[in-house]
């Protein structure tokens, strides 16, 4: 290998070292938060199951039950524990995405032009205000709906009717509200996600009305894979789905007229500098 080939290759293995240097940088600022939260979480573990219980005790009420006799059992020994160990793990990945998305913005944004990094950054600061309005639209309205429908199948006993009563089991009504929230919050992520597309390009408002029916059926078949299997909890998580992919369509016509503004001045722009003088000077007589 001659001596201008072995520059060439220091000098491309040079940058590759350093942004792996980089990267494990963010690497270990997330994880290192991740676990920070997570120990955070762990430790209130009973205290944030019984914050999301709260919505079980609304439907009771709803029901006209007692929502002081609200009761949760677990069948195994460590059921419990694994349930706080999934709890603390939720958590811990919810209070530390801020940090994750500010390492990832940290490590793509040196490659990015000053105006992508500018339309960028609203977008990183929209995703967890929509997961966390998913979130609370799920906490507030849906679990109790949810709940209330499954209590008002029990039976109280008597005339010929045995007595059946809901008794759930802590694991499976963490993952019933943890399923809700991910949907929840990964549907309200639509407006983010077709916004940064229609931005860079690859996809138009005309395309997401030519697709709104198949749009409408596609989020009735999510709902019903993402939700557990009431007509309520899909029919809830359909509806928004639609008006969000609506408030998608607007969102993209906005940039596109966003976009056509910024070219029509850059072409104006460019015209002035390329127009020709008013009065040219006059040829020399011979």
């Amino acid at each position: 290998m001659s001596a201008s080939d072995k520059d060439e290759v220091e000098q491309s293995s040079a940058p590759l070292i350093e942004h792996l240097m980089e990267l494990r940088t963010r690497l270990i600022w997330s994880i290192g938060g991740f676990f920070v939260a997570f120990l955070f979480c762990f430790f209130f573990a009973k205290a944030l199951f019984n914050f999301l219980v709260v919505p079980f005790k609304w439907a009771t009420s709803w029901a006209g039950l007692d929502p002081t006799k609200v009761e949760l059992i677990y069948t195994a020994p460590q059921e419990f524990f694994f349930t706080q160990i999934k709890l603390a793990m939720f958590g811990g990945m919810v209070i530390a995405f801020p940090l994750i998305a500010t390492q990832i913005y940290k490590f793509i944004a040196p490659g990015l032009y000053r105006n992508e990094r500018a339309a960028f950054l609203p977008f990183l600061i929209a995703s967890p205000i929509l997961f966390l309005i998913g979130a609370s639209l799920v906490y507030f309205f849906f679990t109790p709906m949810v709940m209330w429908f499954f209590l008002t199948m029990q039976q109280s006993g008597g005339d010929g009717e045995v007595q059946i009563s809901l008794l759930p089991k802590v694991s499976e009504y963490l993952s019933l509200i943890m399923t809700l929230i991910f949907s929840f919050g990964l549907v309200f992520q639509l407006p983010v996600v077709t916004s940064l597309m229609a931005r860079v390009g690859m996809l138009s408002s005309q395309a997401l009305v030519d697709k709104r029916k198949w749009a409408i059926v596609i989020a009735f078949v999510v709902a019903a894979v993402l939700t557990p299997p009431d007509p309520l909890s899909q029919i809830g998580l359909a509806i928004p789905t639609i008006i969000l992919y609506e408030i998608s369509i607007i969102t993209a016509r906005m940039i596109e007229r966003s976009k056509a503004k910024e070219e029509s001045a850059r072409k104006a722009e460019d015209g002035e500098e390329e127009k020709p003088e008013d009065n040219p000077p006059a040829d020399n007589p011979v």
